[in-house]
C-alpha cells in the first residue's frame, strides 16, 4: 500500500522541527530581514553621525556657495531637503513597525516555548519530590525494625521450611 509521504503516523512521534514548520514564503521573508536590518542600521550612532554630517554639509552647500551652484537655496527655506527627509522618515516608521511586529513574533515563539519548558520541570520536580518522599517512607518503616542476627536466622529457618514443605519441591525431587 503507497503511503503519502505528507501523511503522519499516529505512532511514531513528532520532530522538534515538525512542530513550527511553516510553508516558506521567501519574498516576504526576504523583505522583512530587509526592514530587520534598515531598523538596525538606523537605530546606530554611525546612522546619526552620517545623517548630521549630510544635513550639515547640504547647509554649508546650500548657503556659503554662489547662487547659481545651490540647488536648494536658503532663500526656499530648503525645501528640497525636508523633502528629502519627510520621504526617509515616511519609509522610516513603517520599516521600524514591521522589524518591531517580527521581533515581538519571535518574542511571543520564545515566550511559549520557555512556558512548555517551565511546565516539563515542574512536572519533573513534583515527581522527583514524590520519589523522595516515598524513600524517606520506606527508610522510616525500616527504621523501625532493627534487624538482629538472631531475627535473621529465624526468617531464614522459617522459610527453609517453607521451601522443603511446598508441593513444588516434592514434585521436582520424585521426577
Amino acid at each position: 500500500m503507497a503511503r503519502n509521504t505528507r501523511q503522519t503516523s499516529l505512532d511514531a512521534p513528532r520532530g522538534r522541527s515538525g512542530m513550527l514548520q511553516r510553508t516558506p514564503q521567501p519574498s516576504s521573508d526576504r523583505f522583512g530581514r530587509f526592514s530587520e536590518a534598515f531598523a538596525r542600521a538606523m537605530g546606530t550612532s554611525g546612522f546619526l553621525i552620517g545623517m548630521t554630517i549630510f544635513v550639515a554639509v547640504w547647509l554649508t552647500w546650500n548657503i556659503f556657495m554662489p547662487p547659481q551652484l545651490q540647488f536648494d537655496p536658503a532663500a526656499t527655506n530648503f525645501t528640497l531637503l525636508t523633502l528629502i527627509l519627510s520621504l526617509q522618515a515616511s519609509y522610516a516608521a513603517p520599516l521600524i513597525l514591521l522589524a518591531q511586529n517580527r521581533q515581538d513574533d519571535r518574542d511571543r515563539v520564545q515566550i511559549e516555548q520557555d512556558r512548555q519548558r517551565a511546565e516539563r520541570n515542574l512536572a519533573d520536580t513534583e515527581y522527583l519530590a514524590r520519589e523522595v518522599v516515598a524513600l524517606r517512607m520506606a527508610v522510616n518503616d525500616f527504621a523501625d525494625q532493627v534487624l538482629t542476627r538472631d531475627v535473621l536466622r529465624s526468617e531464614l529457618r522459617a522459610l527453609l521450611e517453607k521451601l522443603e514443605n511446598s508441593p513444588e519441591v516434592e514434585d521436582g525431587a520424585a521426577r
